[in-house]
């Protein structure tokens, strides 16, 4: 991750590539924002996974760009390496001096970058963004002493588990992964458990539920043949191999009843939990909880993380605080809750923690309209999840939760500053042009 030279430190002009200086307005908002950034801190921070020897690796600032860019523009690994191309503004914030043409790197790169750099380096993109903001006068120092936290659910790429689904996708894995691995099955049940399944999906459709259950006990009963089918075949296997993991989760799949706890919901995705957050138009969630903490003026996020296992709210107050104290330049003096965070039995010495409750009381109305003012977090939680990838997590295990909804929340900075570059020059345009006709009022009226 260590780069060379960049090229626009190179004096050395080149002849037949275009400069992205003569392409890009020096007054757009992503210009003035790439200016801004100190670039220097992520070449410190990810310069300790560089390698000298294998190929050459990727600039830094690059990976970064890539990152704020396909969060805040909610795009994947491969259309945000495409649009990049395109982009001449794109190109600039990455650190080109010319217009880059061919691809500087594969999609994949970037699901390897991320694993590398782990939970603290994706923090420093955080990080970034509210030094950023204080540089522009985006971030008010006084807005980071209140600090308000919630959690809400980040939900996981997957269909809405059924126990007819899992019966014949544990089936379908077992059979292919048994094929691979040189395993001749006496039968794969292909065309009957297909068969099937539509079958169970239509009667539970025309509300013929014990044809349907009928119909999943023999997907069920098809599962079980498989497994004891590979058990008795497969004389040794290797633990930890993937027909030996897939083979316990298929067992998990195949045995639990419905009120186990820590339930298999996906095949592939086994650290989904379902949590139930009391909503009424969607009653169960299948992901994981995350935390999210933002300033209680200005909505500028200060900590995000996943929290797995679905622990108690107040349970997770201390390693959310910590988290904040690492991302902010400054420990907030009061931190707001909603009443999910009774009973934390946290104290701090610096910090003062106001628990919502129902009736003010002895408060101080001053203290109340602040810790009234919590509910704020909540329209920042719904922009996170319907324009920054919070919604449906599409990258895989417990660390890709946790890298997920931290750069989400990055991005929603990183798009607070470009709208705020964007609005500082339109209010200096206006107040430019209000000058100029009040001097052509006053010109005019001196002429006559």
């Amino acid at each position: 991750m260590k780069s060379s030279q960049h090229e626009r430190d190179n004096p050395q002009m080149e002849l037949f590539k275009v400069e992205l200086m003569r392409i890009v307005d020096a007054s757009h908002e992503m210009v003035k924002l790439a200016d801004i950034i100190d670039w220097e801190n992520f070449e410190g921070t990810f310069g300790q996974m560089w390698q000298p020897k294998g190929r050459p690796s990727i600039d830094t600032r690059v990976m970064v760009s890539l990152h704020y860019l396909k969060y805040t523009y909610d795009l994947s690994d491969e259309e945000v390496v495409e649009s990049w191309l395109q982009n001449p503004y794109w190109q600039y914030l990455s650190g080109m001096r010319y217009f880059q043409h061919p691809r500087v790197l594969d999609p994949s790169s970037m699901s390897r970058w991320r694993k590398r750099a782990g939970k603290a380096g994706l923090e420093q993109l955080l990080t970034e963004t509210i030094r950023a903001g204080l540089k522009l006068k985006a971030v008010k120092p006084s807005q980071l002493k209140r600090v308000n936290l919630d959690t809400t659910v980040q939900e996981k790429h997957i269909r809405y588990p059924t126990d007819s689904r899992l019966y014949d996708r544990a089936r379908q894995r077992l059979v292919k992964q048994a094929e691979c691995e040189g395993i001749l099955l006496r039968q794969n049940y292909k065309r009957v458990g297909h068969k099937v399944l539509i079958q169970q999906q239509r009667y539970a459709h025309a509300r013929q539920f014990n044809r349907a259950d009928k119909c999943q006990k023999t997907l069920r009963t098809l599962l079980g043949r498989v497994i004891r089918d590979i058990e008795h075949k497969a004389e040794e296997l290797i633990e930890g191999s993937p027909l030996a993991s897939l083979l316990e989760t298929a067992k998990g799949i195949h045995t639990q009843q419905r009120s186990d706890k820590n339930k298999i919901y996906s095949v592939h995705a086994l650290e989904v939990e379902c949590i139930s957050k009391g909503k009424v138009h969607k009653r169960y969630e299948f992901g994981v909880k995350a935390s999210i903490a933002t300033t209680s003026k200005g909505g500028w996020h200060v900590g995000a993380m996943s929290l797995p296992g679905n622990p108690y709210d107040g349970h997770t107050l201390s390693q959310c605080f910590k988290q904040i104290k690492t991302i902010s330049p400054r420990i907030p003096e009061h931190l707001f809750t909603d009443q999910g965070y009774r009973g934390h039995g946290l104290s701090l010495e610096q910090t003062q923690i106001h628990v919502d409750k129902k009736r003010r009381g002895g408060t101080p109305q001053r203290l109340w309209s602040w810790m009234k003012r919590r509910a704020a977090i909540e329209p920042g939680i719904g922009h996170l999840k319907a324009q920054h990838r919070l919604n449906r997590n599409r990258l895989w295990g417990h660390q890709a939760d946790m890298h997920n909804v931290i750069l989400c929340a990055a991005a929603m900075n990183f798009h607070k500053l470009l709208k705020h570059i964007r609005l500082l020059w339109l209010y200096i345009f206006r107040a430019i042009f209000s000058i100029l006709q009040h001097h052509k009022v006053l010109f005019s009226g001196s002429t006559r």
